[in-house]
């Protein structure tokens, strides 16, 4: 099965749903999304399914908003990624036009595309989850097709296989479902809430990474000895991690997190050739952590595939994680 069949299913053979905008404009914000249990490993790499299911936790003030309008009398997609215009060249609009073209099929429009992000591109924050995620939500309102959010999540996977939890705020869970198709693998919403949960941004280093997480992906899920023992890790960190939220135990949720990132870095380290996200900086941060919570603090952290920490610590250590990481920006997670 290949994404077009996904989008035949989607729209039920519908035979408007490329017609033309129905508006001037398409307008859509998406946030940025900190796994909390990782998305590694795809069972099914033309679809992004995934191995596992994920969890993860929105920053709702960071990620992008994509603005989408038809590009008249054009032979391409014009695309501009925080007032730059990109070239047709680049890596990023050769993704974003072979993603518009599940959708153009042998109606050839073409569009303006204009994406403002509040984080740092490839730099392990998710960027490419929330492009995609904003870009499908803004077709959505482009063309009026008045999609669910479970149908914008399964259209986001297509794209990016974590942009399919960027469309909520809050706690997030993909499912990794075991259909072939892949129409039971979406995100949805947990609907709880935890108020005084922080997450600190912690910048190490905001240039684009040298391994995307595609590729780090690949190499790990076909040459890490450890990689067998990743499912077993994710399905247990699950449980432990909704344990955790539901009886709001913050040295149980922010260990598992930690653990789970540790965890998905090894099976990288341990992959041919290895995959390193790590700076010095990276490893100086984490024994900060580490040293902060012998002391008393607790303070956790978790890293996606880049050198940046995300720090997980609830409101009342606020001050004390400041003190140890004055760079740190703060982010209340759930307003």
């Amino acid at each position: 099965m290949k994404k077009s069949d996904v989008i035949r299913m989607i729209f039920q053979m519908r035979d408007d749903f490329i017609a033309e905008p129905r508006q001037e404009k398409g307008l859509a914000f998406a946030p940025t999304n900190i796994a909390l249990c990782k998305y590694w490993g795809k069972r099914n790499d033309e679809l992004n399914l995934p191995e596992t299911s994920s969890l993860s936790i929105a920053l709702p003030d960071k990620g992008a908003m994509t603005t989408v309008s038809l590009n008249q009398d054009a032979s391409n997609d014009h695309i501009i990624l925080n007032g730059k215009v990109l070239s047709p060249d680049s890596a990023f609009v050769k993704r974003v036009t072979e993603y518009l073209d599940l959708f153009r099929q042998e109606k050839q429009w073409h569009l303006k595309i204009d994406i403002k992000m509040n984080i740092p591109v490839a730099a392990g924050l998710a960027s490419s989850a929330c492009g995609f995620a904003s870009l499908v939500a803004a077709l959505n309102d482009l063309f009026g097709w008045e999609l669910s959010k479970r149908e914008l999540s399964l259209l986001a996977r297509l794209g990016s296989g974590s942009a399919s939890r960027s469309l909520w705020k809050g706690f997030v869970e993909w499912h990794a479902g075991v259909q072939s198709d892949g129409m039971d693998s979406y995100a949805e919403p947990i609907t709880m809430e935890w108020s005084d949960l922080r997450v600190g941004i912690l910048l190490m280093d905001e240039a684009e990474k040298q391994i995307s997480s595609r590729e780090a992906m690949r190499r790990t899920v076909t040459s890490s000895v450890l990689y067998a023992s990743w499912p077993k890790k994710v399905s247990n960190d699950l449980l432990l991690l909704k344990q955790a939220m539901q009886t709001k135990n913050f040295p149980l949720f922010g260990g598992t997190a930690e653990s789970n990132a540790l965890t998905m870095h090894a099976s990288m380290l341990s992959s041919w050739p290895p995959v390193c996200y790590y700076l010095p900086e990276t490893i100086a941060a984490m024994h900060q952590v580490w040293n902060a919570r012998k002391k008393g603090l607790e303070l956790y952290f978790t890293q996606d595939a880049g050198p940046n920490l995300k720090l997980l610590f609830e409101e009342k250590d606020t001050k004390e994680v400041r003190a140890v990481f004055p760079e740190v920006e703060v982010i209340k997670v759930f307003e």
